[in-house]
């Protein structure tokens, strides 16, 4: 009795194509200005908001890339807060480096990538506005 040659899994239907978003320079402009608003100081919450707020309705590109912003900036905020106790136990100093760190880097990295007209996730990020 010869053995009967395994079963290869169904392939997966293709994911649909979406048509890529069509962006003007404005709303390119406005997109980098929320990802870097985090070189303001303490702007960096209310770019980003004002820019959500204003402009939803208008471009689905802005829209998603203030948004993203604008939850990893309050990420940030909450992960900063989180770090006033560790400073007791020092492991709060080297935390807040590696945050600040990677807060520009990745600032810079989704600017660019809004640049080009995309929108950047960002790593570790709450989803807080939806």
């Amino acid at each position: 009795m010869e053995p009967t040659p395994p079963i290869a899994p169904p392939t997966p239907p293709a994911a649909p194509i979406q048509p890529p978003i069509r962006t003007t320079g404005n709303d390119k402009i406005w997109s980098i200005l929320c990802h870097l608003s985090v070189f303001l100081g303490i702007g960096f919450i209310i770019l980003p908001l004002v820019v959500y707020l204003v402009m939803r309705s208008e471009s689905e590109y802005v829209a998603a890339n203030a948004k993203e912003a604008l939850n990893f900036h309050i990420s940030l905020m909450i992960y900063f807060i989180c770090c006033i106790p560790l400073y007791l136990i020092l492991i709060g100093i080297p935390i807040v480096i590696i945050l600040g760190l990677s807060m520009f880097i990745l600032s810079i990295v989704a600017a660019v990538k809004a640049a080009d007209g995309g929108c950047y996730r960002y790593p570790l990020t709450l989803r807080l506005i939806t």
